[in-house]
C-alpha cells in the first residue's frame, strides 16, 4: 500500500541523514576514512530510496488501472465520434461510410 512504501522511503532517507550527520559530527574525530565511507554509503541511499518508494506492491492498485481488455477513455471517445459521424453521414446522404458522393471506390 501507499503508506507502507512511504514508510520504507522515509526510513531509508532517515538512515541517510543519520549516517551523514553522524559521520561529520563525531565519527570524523575517531576516523576520517570511516567518515568518508559513511558519507559514500549515505550518498548511495537516496536513489535506492526513490526506487523503493516507487516500486509497486503486489496488492497496490496502480493509478486505478482498468483490466487489460477494457477500452480506454480515448477509445470510448473515438468510438463515440465515429458513431456520430456515421449517423450524420446516414442522415445527410442516406448511405454508410465511404458511400457518400465523391468518395473514391477502389484503387485508381
Amino acid at each position: 500500500m501507499y503508506a507502507r512504501r512511504r514508510r520504507r522511503y522515509f526510513l531509508l532517507m532517515g538512515g541517510c541523514l543519520v549516517l551523514f550527520v553522524s559521520a561529520w559530527t563525531f565519527v570524523r574525530d575517531i576516523s576520517v576514512p570511516a567518515a568518508v565511507a559513511m558519507s559514500i554509503v549515505a550518498m548511495l541511499i537516496p536513489p535506492a530510496a526513490a526506487i523503493v518508494g516507487n516500486t509497486k506492491d503486489p496488492d497496490d492498485r496502480w493509478w486505478d488501472e482498468p483490466p487489460a481488455d477494457a477500452p480506454t477513455e480515448s477509445e470510448k471517445w473515438l468510438d463515440e465520434l465515429d458513431h456520430r459521424k456515421d449517423h450524420e453521414r446516414q442522415e445527410r446522404y442516406g448511405a454508410k461510410h465511404g458511400d457518400e458522393p465523391g468518395a473514391r471506390r477502389g484503387p485508381r
